[in-house]
């Protein structure tokens, strides 16, 4: 079933723990046990419906999180440091290679943490608990 989905979104879905994938504009990260995180930077409000259509009868769920969710990037040298001010994971790239993804925590606000470079992450979070993540982002980097 993972590969007829995955045909009709047009992306292959990792089947590999903690894992990521990126075809044309769609990224499509894996959280747990047939649960994918599906990202896109087209800012249209089209996209949604639009992999809706290409499931067709598919037997699977696809759900638009966009609205409760903010994106984040922390980009550069210091990126893991920064990180690792609020992060208990291993986020060196031998710990945390290019490509990987993670339900965690920073410091008490729930994330999910995609490495997409050697200094680049990004990082979705309940829009609640955005300004929270930012400022704290913020401290670390001043301390760095």
């Amino acid at each position: 079933m993972v590969d007829i989905v995955g045909k009709r979104l047009g992306i292959t879905l990792p089947q590999t723990a903690c894992r990521s994938a990126i075809e044309g504009k769609l990224a499509a990260l894996w959280l747990g046990p047939d649960e994918w995180l599906l990202l896109t930077d087209d800012a249209s409000d089209d996209w949604v419906p639009e992999l809706q259509a290409r499931l067709g009868d598919a037997l699977c769920a696809l759900v638009d999180v966009s609205h409760r969710q903010v994106a984040l990037a922390v980009r550069g040298p210091e990126a893991e440091t920064i990180l690792a001010s609020g992060c208990a994971l291993d986020l060196s790239l031998a710990g945390f290679p290019e490509g990987m993804c993670t339900r965690t925590m920073y410091d008490k606000a729930e994330i999910v943490l995609w490495r997409l470079a050697p200094d680049a992450f990004h990082i979705e979070v309940w829009r609640s608990f955005a300004r929270y993540v930012e400022e704290l982002l913020r401290v670390a980097e001043h301390e760095v």
